[in-house]
């Protein structure tokens, strides 16, 4: 027991060993979440700037035709 920390010390003896463990899960959890959102989000933009220049493609190519 040398190695813990003083934290993980008074964690272990008070038995609150099951809330630091949700705590953390908890943590990671919605830190992945906000990280999809964020993707997301930017891969949603991504394909909104692709069907733009398509669009403004097609009003190219259509200008073409007349």
């Amino acid at each position: 027991m040398e190695t813990l920390t003083p934290l993980a010390q008074m964690i272990g003896a008070r038995g609150d060993l099951a809330h630091l463990v949700l705590f953390l899960w908890a943590g990671t959890v919605s830190s992945l979440l906000v990280w999809t959102v964020r993707e997301m989000i930017r891969s949603n933009r991504r394909f909104d700037d692709f069907v733009q220049a398509i669009a403004r493609l097609n009003r190219l190519f259509s200008d073409f035709d007349e």
